[in-house]
């Protein structure tokens, strides 16, 4: 077994278990607790994580919102298309996923409204293009009638109305992601109100989710992947409050894949305090930069010292980055106790935290 290998990361799971609709209350789910250093896990429920995180615990927020990336138009033949958008690249030019990939080229035109039109200006593999769209109006507006959430494929139904609360944070900000930083959809905000009643600090960073969400892993040597690169930023309040914990011991818990992503991006290697040149791992610097951090089993981490996540598919990047952060073999053995017990899976399913 080589952890290099994109089928060490394979688990069996029944197609029952992944989670097609969230539940009726954010919070009103099942938590996964696994102790990263013996393995040992237990069962809770999600509002037991007001005892496990402590006064002065730093817990890391990604306030990036999902759009309505979805579109649905028609070629000038009338042959229906289907547009994601992934990335805004320049005012009204969008790097998008395309359906059917194989049959829209440079140069062809899309209709999604009156308002909406599109021209594909740069074709690429994978069903990657970039488009530039012309509107009549606002585009965001615009998008916000005719857009749909951009639900993952493993969710096998039409959206719904509900979607468009239930697929986004209740502390989410700056629209920009092509999907939703799922293990903070379980937060209300009664329970965000109850950690910092308890002292727990709630600070944020941003990462706008793109291509990696939707992309499997296609090679068996993990070493021969490429991240897609996506847009991240450490405001300087974020930036000064993580540093002051980990200067002082206090833990940072990364609520998602992204904020850790986001955190172990902006390390600084060499800072000035008071006025003393330091060498400290442990710290950040603050700003905004495209990151294509894979991390997978052998990487060090530097901040995070918790995560909560939730569970994610085989062979992803992201099981690659729960191992690297809590063991291979504790987490592929937490896995199989969730499958065991009927936990719900993926974004829409029940959350998972490694301390």
């Amino acid at each position: 077994m080589s952890l290099t290998n994109r089928s060490t990361y394979f688990y069996e799971l029944p197609g029952e278990l992944i989670a097609q609709y969230p539940h009726k209350k954010r919070d009103d789910c099942r938590l996964l607790c696994l102790d990263k250093q013996s393995g040992k896990v237990s069962h809770k429920s999600f509002p037991d994580l007001l005892s496990h995180l402590h006064s002065g615990d730093v817990l890391v927020l990604n306030t990036s919102k999902v759009i309505p990336a979805r579109l649905k138009g028609r070629k000038e033949s009338g042959a229906a298309v289907e547009v994601l958008l992934l990335r805004e690249l320049q005012p009204n030019r969008w790097e998008c996923l395309v359906k059917p990939g194989n049959r829209l080229k440079k140069g062809t035109k899309i209709n999604f409204s009156d308002d909406l039109r599109a021209t594909i200006v740069e074709h690429f593999t994978e069903g990657m293009r970039v488009i530039d769209f012309h509107h009549s109006g606002d585009f965001w507006q615009i998008l916000d009638h005719l857009g749909e959430m951009p639900l993952p494929p493993y969710i096998k139904r039409n959206t719904i109305i509900d979607d468009s609360e239930n697929y986004q944070t209740v502390y989410a900000k700056e629209r920009g992601s092509a999907a939703a930083p799922t293990a903070g959809l379980h937060f209300s905000k009664d329970l965000l109100n109850s950690l910092t009643e308890k002292g727990v600090i709630v600070t944020s960073v941003i990462l706008h989710i793109g291509l990696d969400t939707f992309r499997p892993v296609k090679v068996e040597n993990i070493l021969e992947h490429q991240m897609h690169r996506e847009f991240c930023s450490i405001s300087q309040e974020s930036a000064s409050i993580i540093n002051q914990a980990k200067l002082e011991g206090r833990r940072i818990i990364a609520v998602g894949t992204t904020c850790v992503r986001t955190l172990e991006s902006f390390i600084e290697h060499n800072f000035q305090k008071n006025g003393i040149s330091m060498n400290n791992r442990n710290h950040i610097q603050s700003g905004s930069k495209w990151s294509d951090l894979f991390i997978y089993p052998g990487f060090k981490f530097q901040i995070v010292d918790g995560l909560l996540t939730n569970f994610h598919l085989p062979e992803s990047t992201l099981l690659m980055l729960v191992s690297a952060f809590a063991g291979y073999e504790n987490v592929m053995a937490a896995y199989q106790q969730a499958v065991q017990e009927r936990y719900r899976f993926f974004s829409y399913g029940d959350a998972m935290l490694i301390i």
